[in-house]
């Protein structure tokens, strides 16, 4: 069997912000309409686009066979 994976990055748009659980399922249930299976999600400080200043994120990884 061979497999497919996708990485999505959840993450608040203000400093500091902490990612909601509806945001989360959201995205669970989008991508689990496409046939992606959750596989695992990793809590992340992910740098913001501007300045030095990091968000609280989530990494959440997919999979789907192919």
């Amino acid at each position: 069997m061979a497999y497919q994976y996708k990485v999505v990055e959840v993450r608040e748009k203000m400093i500091g912000g902490k990612v909601s659980g509806d945001r989360v399922e959201k995205v669970l249930n989008e991508w689990a309409a496409q046939g992606w299976q959750l596989k695992a999600i990793t809590a992340a400080d992910v740098k913001g686009r501007v300045g030095p200043g990091g968000v609280e994120g989530l990494l959440i990884t997919f999979e789907r066979q192919v």
